[in-house]
């Protein structure tokens, strides 16, 4: 099951999105705990009047989840997972709304959460969210049997081409596409043998090598955009990271080569 999870305010505009039934045959409101309304929209704005006390923008926690293809999953199985996603988040006992989607004959789940703790009147924090629901992910594949993604069993097997939100709103900021673009700058390094040479096609590609105020590398484009080696080459362990800084330093000859860009 993929859970995918993130914190946001909008409460009017998140209850909306859920009822949505354009995009979905059905839609039911399981449950709504730790209310005082009966309706979504009453109970995300009850959240929001209470966040009104703190400082927190984002004030819900969302997490989708998404059984495999071709899996049926019971409403009973979708609780257990949203409860070991709370406990694993430490949002036990906080207000809790869970909706079901249905589509083409396969049931989602949504379950929104506060994130407000009225007793400290301060947002719960959530580290590591990504890790923690990733770990329940895994649980869940071994618990139903399910053929695990690639990438859950091993972190090495993931997709080299697969981009972060960051990097994909970065390069539709440059009106590129973002997997085309992490493609180059992987084949660019993959074909280079000393900073010289990664520099030379960089440029054959319209950028500029150059190093940042805070990254060590960094690629430049015509329109002035900063692209951080390590992350679009997906360079990120350190012994990795040096052999990178060990090659691009190992060119010492000036060439389309600027420093100290602020990235």
């Amino acid at each position: 099951m993929i859970l995918k999870g993130s914190q946001r305010g909008g409460a009017g505009q998140l209850a909306t999105h859920l009822l949505n039934a354009r995009d979905n045959e059905h839609i039911e409101v399981h449950e709504l705990h730790g209310f005082s309304a009966d309706d979504l929209h009453a109970a995300f704005q009850e959240i929001e009047a209470t966040s009104r006390g703190t400082r927190a923008k984002q004030f819900l926690f969302s997490l989708s989840f998404n059984p495999p293809p071709r899996e049926q999953v019971t409403i009973a199985e979708f609780e257990a997972a949203i409860t070991a996603a709370e406990r694993k988040l430490g949002l036990d006992g906080q207000p809790r709304a869970i909706v079901f989607h249905e589509k083409d004959g396969r049931r989602h789940a949504h379950a929104v959460w506060s994130r407000i703790d009225t007793e400290s009147m301060r947002a719960i924090n959530l580290p590591h969210s990504k890790l923690k629901l990733q770990d329940v992910a895994r649980q869940l594949y071994r618990e139903h049997g399910w053929t695990m993604p690639r990438g859950f069993t091993n972190d090495k097997e993931r997709d080299p081409l697969n981009y972060t939100r960051s990097e994909w709103a970065q390069a539709k900021a440059a009106k590129q596409d973002p997997k085309a673009l992490k493609t180059m700058f992987q084949e660019c390094w993959a074909a280079s043998d000393s900073g010289k040479a990664y520099a030379q096609a960089l440029a054959e590609r319209g950028y500029t090598l150059a190093q940042g105020d805070r990254r060590a590398f960094v690629a430049v484009d015509f329109k002035g955009q900063i692209y951080a080696i390590a992350k679009w080459t997906g360079i990120k362990t350190k012994r990795d990271w040096s052999s990178q800084e060990a090659i691009l330093n190992s060119w010492t000859t000036p060439y389309a080569y600027g420093r100290n860009v602020k990235s």
